[in-house]
């Protein structure tokens, strides 16, 4: 994989993570059509954890807030505000765990080998999207408990599948869940965070190997350009999901996999 390749795969990486329509499957169905081979599982890995770095500084407020309040906990200096965000802490890691359980049992099926299932999929999410036009909720943290937990943890788990928007769904999900639409965007984001940590950690073991394919400077590029591109696609993201507009994404998907399952 040359330069050129990491630019425009970290672009599609930065655009598609947060735009719900499903990074790993577009990553997948591009590889496929530019003929790279290999396996570059850590290579889509660190172009999430760019990703996650736009995360952290888009939501840096509330994510401050939660370890003041952790540390407060530790402290014993605990106020009304902290209650709600230990709460949230509490909900997180139980998503969290949801997920990492279907992720693994999901991870051993090797869906991103088979660009028609992926393309599948494409249809799958967007009608998961489509339907998230018809959720209303008013729910604000401090009235969300572990059953918004399991519902998005299991709707994350299923993120995993290339094809299935982590983002779409999450956010679909807390909205199903009775979750306020600032809320549910702000929240699929903040349980993703420890996903894509525990990921990471997990395929480190293959970073030697990946140096032997790829080059340091190759992935340079490929992370700051998923960086960049993610930065604007989250501010967008929250602009539609705030105005209910989440669904629109699902005009793009659903013909996009049938072009897949006839083109690849």
């Amino acid at each position: 994989m040359g330069l050129l390749e990491s630019l425009i795969l970290g672009v599609l990486q930065g655009i598609t993570e947060f735009l719900p329509v499903s990074s790993s499957g577009h990553l997948v169905v591009m590889r496929a059509f530019m003929d790279i081979g290999g396996e570059f599982t850590l290579f889509d890995i660190l172009l999430h954890v760019s990703t996650l770095v736009v995360v952290i500084i888009i939501f840096r407020d509330r994510i401050r807030r939660i370890l003041v309040s952790l540390w407060r906990l530790v402290t014993g200096k605990r106020g009304d505000e902290d209650r709600v965000n230990l709460r949230l802490v509490l909900i997180i890691l139980v998503a969290t765990v949801v997920t990492a359980s279907i992720g693994f049992a999901i991870e051993d099926l090797n869906v991103d080998q088979y660009p028609k299932i992926v393309s599948i999929l494409f249809i799958v999410s967007g009608l998961i999207l489509f339907s998230s036009r018809f959720f209303k909720g008013e729910k604000e943290y401090r009235e969300i408990g572990l059953r918004e937990g399991l519902i998005t943890g299991v709707a994350q788990g299923l993120g995993v599948l290339p094809g299935i928007s982590r983002s779409g769904i999450t956010i679909s999900a807390a909205l199903g869940a009775g979750m306020k639409r600032e809320k549910a965007g702000e929240f699929s984001f903040l349980i993703s965070i420890p996903a894509i940590l525990g990921a990471l950690i997990l395929k480190l073991k293959d970073f030697d190997e990946l140096l032997t394919v790829v080059r340091p400077s190759v992935l340079l590029v490929g992370v700051a350009a998923s960086f960049i591109a993610g930065m604007f696609s989250l501010i967008l993201l929250l602009r539609l999901v705030n105005s209910g507009k989440l669904y629109l994404f699902s005009f793009y998907l659903i013909p996009l996999g049938i072009i897949g399952i006839f083109l690849l």
